[in-house]
């Protein structure tokens, strides 16, 4: 069977490569198909070369999901501002999600990866801060001087779950006949539904 040439790389070009091959082969196959030898023929690198440079595919899940916070952290803060920053902020978590599958099916399955390491923890740290920053934010900016520490964290989770629990449903097919539209869009669509449901869960509380 013809495969691809094997190329040479320096240390960060290899890098790159390992991480560029396991996100592209999770799109392909899935997590649970994605082997060492498929992400070394998919970077066109050796086995041994990619072995050297992450150790094994722990390593290189590693890698992914550090740089998956990072960019999540990058395309999430650049789009929060104004009072209603969390809810902008999840309304481009799920856009992050669905066009950054190889990254998102990494990044929360920490039974993968090395969840110690020290670059993860602190790209995980900081993409979790934009978060909960945004969430204490929205908040102030609505209940000035009224909102709690358990304020904020019902928020996160609250917000967090449903943009989450959405883009999970979506990623694995469970909601392909909703794909008529933009990525964009779609994603306004939903936060817009949270925000009814929040609405509704309030009178109801009321009453």
């Amino acid at each position: 069977m013809a495969t691809d040439p094997v190329r040479s790389y320096h240390h960060g070009q290899l890098e790159r490569a390992g991480i560029d091959g396991a996100v592209e082969e999770v799109e392909a196959v899935g997590v649970a198909a994605v082997s060492m030898r498929r992400i070394a023929r998919r970077a066109g690198v050796t086995h041994a070369a990619l072995a050297y440079q992450f150790g094994d595919k722990a390593g290189i899940f590693t890698a992914v999901a550090a740089e998956g916070f990072r960019l999540a952290a990058d395309m999430i803060g650049a789009t929060v501002s104004g009072p209603d920053l969390f809810v902008h902020g999840g309304q481009t978590y799920i856009e992050f999600a669905l066009t950054h599958r190889g990254y998102f099916e990494v990044m929360f399955r920490p039974s993968l990866y090395r969840g110690n390491d020290a670059g993860l923890v602190s790209a995980r740290t900081a993409a979790f801060e934009v978060l909960y920053d945004s969430a204490k934010a929205s908040l102030e900016a609505h209940r000035p001087g009224a909102v709690t520490e358990e304020d904020v964290q019902g928020l996160v989770l609250a917000g967090w779950s449903a943009c989450h629990g959405f883009a999970t449903l979506a990623l694995t097919a469970n909601l392909s006949e909703y794909f008529h539209t933009d990525t964009a869009t779609l994603a306004a669509q939903v936060v817009r539904g949270i925000i009814t449901l929040g609405e509704l869960a309030q009178r109801a509380s009321d009453g």
